[in-house]
């Protein structure tokens, strides 16, 4: 395969990044902004600024820049693998002045394989951690003082190898990962489903890249429907939540961020990540999609969420008494009114579980109706989607212009539609809706997907949240039941709304186990009845 590169931060302005840096290293902040000229000259003032090569795992060398103070004093130090990108550490180029401008000492360095970085790109393997172990000597051997504490911050890919580094490396106190994953088996495979999109957008984001032989292997299988066992294996090393026991054992503070429509990393399973840490910990979820909610603040402009990562190394590498640990757990944006909603824990978001029952009649109901049957036809796309392009759709529901379906123009030969009734008032949706449905498939494999959306009374319908199933064993023209658990959320759906289910067959989002043209039966047995419960603010 040799994909077109294809950026993961369609919306980061590289070029600004890169005049900054070099601004960083000549002294010469001539054509830059004056807010970013400013911050050059702040931080130059009180740091020395120098570009360089970290010898990394096995000896390949990685492209480094390091901020450090002159001054003998102790101070706490950063360190930032960079993401899944061509430009490497300048990426963080300002977030990284604006830490060595509060007194850090910092060390940003470009992944193997990516940028002028030498070694082939692990994925966060065992290299990738082995080399965040070396840029933490190299920066601690630089640091003119004692060093107090030890931050790592990433985000996107970066995230994976700050927390990944934090569990293997008892020198680290504290973590911020934004844009996280947690478990990259369920990146790969979502209940059993290929995520083929994503994938290849990773795939095409390192196309300049040099990928190893495994890495490589593992995405070209994944794409093309093979070894799954094999890549699950691959996966489990590279997950974060496969080593919590060690960041759990020294209680880590670990602060996430992640969005509501993520189509890299899925919602929950950093969710689930986040449900097993036991140390402090603090989550952020956001409206858009993935690393969407971050940007600005790569370049240097007022955010949210990297204001409260330096908050949070500031309260935790520093002692300083900011209020972030009494803010509670989650702090979550609504769906579509972005309001902040601050909560003390993930399951204090749920105060109560509505269960509503698919009938034969289309609609969902309080009572259960058995013996209905609503078929639909495979290999055919709905006019519903996940989203028309992977990361690039969250740009415009941060723009406040989320995708707009058609009830009317969902053909009801290749999607099953449910709603309930009208809403009284605001139906508050907070935490993990789930899907109970059971179904015949023709075909010794079979995949659906689940959309659950906002249907407003002109028709117009807007997607809240989904989640795809697949069956890999079940004997022809057997009954499946399926008991997955949809995206986790937070949407108000307004007076007057319905909340509306669809299932189809296909979404080009995803790999597809159905044979074209098969059918796919839903049903409601009486001793299984099937049901959609929604999670009640």
């Amino acid at each position: 395969m040799n994909p077109a590169s294809l950026p993961l931060h369609p919306e980061l302005d590289v070029t600004a990044l890169g005049a900054f840096a070099a601004a960083l290293e000549s002294g010469d902040p001539a054509g830059l902004a004056p807010a970013r000229a400013a911050e050059v000259e702040a931080v130059r003032a009180v740091t020395v600024f120098s570009r360089g090569k970290v010898a990394g795992a096995g000896g390949d060398l990685l492209d480094a820049a390091l901020w450090r103070h002159t001054g003998s004093g102790p101070r706490p130090v950063v360190v930032v693998p960079a993401s899944w990108t061509d430009q490497g550490w300048v990426t963080y180029a300002v977030q990284a002045s604006l830490f060595a401008a509060r007194g850090y000492d910092v060390l940003a360095y470009s992944a193997r394989g990516f940028a002028a970085s030498g070694g082939q790109v692990d994925a966060a393997g065992p290299l990738d951690v082995a080399d965040a172990g070396h840029a933490l000597d190299h920066l601690l051997e630089r640091t003119a003082g004692p060093v107090t504490r030890i931050g790592f911050l990433g985000h996107s890919y970066g995230s994976g190898i700050a927390q990944l580094a934090a569990a293997h490396d008892s020198r680290v106190d504290a973590v911020a990962a934004l844009g996280a994953w947690g478990d990259l088996g369920e990146v790969l495979y979502e209940n059993s489903t290929a995520r083929a999109s994503a994938v290849q957008a990773l795939y095409a984001a390192a196309a300049r890249a040099r990928l190893g032989r495994r890495t490589e292997r593992v995405l070209e299988n994944v794409l093309a429907g093979r070894e799954r066992e094999e890549n699950l294996r691959w996966a489990e090393q590279r997950s974060p939540t496969t080593h919590l026991k060690e960041l759990n054992r020294r209680r880590v503070p670990v602060f996430l961020s992640l969005a509501w429509h993520e189509t890299l990393f899925p919602v929950n399973q950093t969710l689930k990540l986040f449900g097993e840490l036991t140390g402090p910990k603090r989550l952020d979820a956001s409206v858009g999609d993935h690393a969407g909610r971050e940007t600005t603040g790569l370049l240097g402009l007022p955010n949210r969420i990297w204001t409260d990562a330096h908050r949070w190394f500031d309260h935790h590498l520093r002692d300083v008494d900011n209020g972030i640990a009494d803010e509670g757990q989650v702090l979550g944006e609504v769906m579509w009114t972005r309001a902040l909603e601050r909560h003390p824990t993930w399951p204090s978001l749920t105060h109560r579980v509505r269960r509503l029952h698919l009938t034969g009649g289309g609609e969902l109901a309080d009572a259960p109706e058995p013996g209905w049957s609503a078929g639909v036809v495979c290999g055919v796309e709905t006019a519903v989607r996940v989203a028309e392009e992977v990361v690039r759709s969250g740009s415009a529901e941060l723009a406040g212009r989320p995708a707009v379906h058609r009830a009317e123009a969902i053909d009801r030969t290749v999607a099953a539609v449910w709603t309930a009734p009208a809403a009284a008032e605001t139906v508050r949706l907070r935490g993990t809706p789930r899907l109970r449905v059971t179904y015949r498939a023709a075909n010794p494999g079979s995949t659906f997907v689940a959309y659950l959306m906002d249907l407003a009374p002109d028709g117009s319908a807007h997607l809240v949240t989904h989640a795809p199933f697949s069956d890999l064993h079940s004997a022809p023209d057997s009954l499946i039941g399926a008991d997955i658990a949809l995206q986790a959320t937070a949407y108000d759906v307004p007076p007057g709304h319905r909340v509306m289910l669809v299932l189809a067959a296909r979404d080009p989002f995803y790999g597809d186990a159905n044979l074209p043209r098969a059918t796919l039966s839903f049903t409601s047995p009486e001793p299984t009845p099937s049901f959609l419960e929604l999670p009640l603010s």
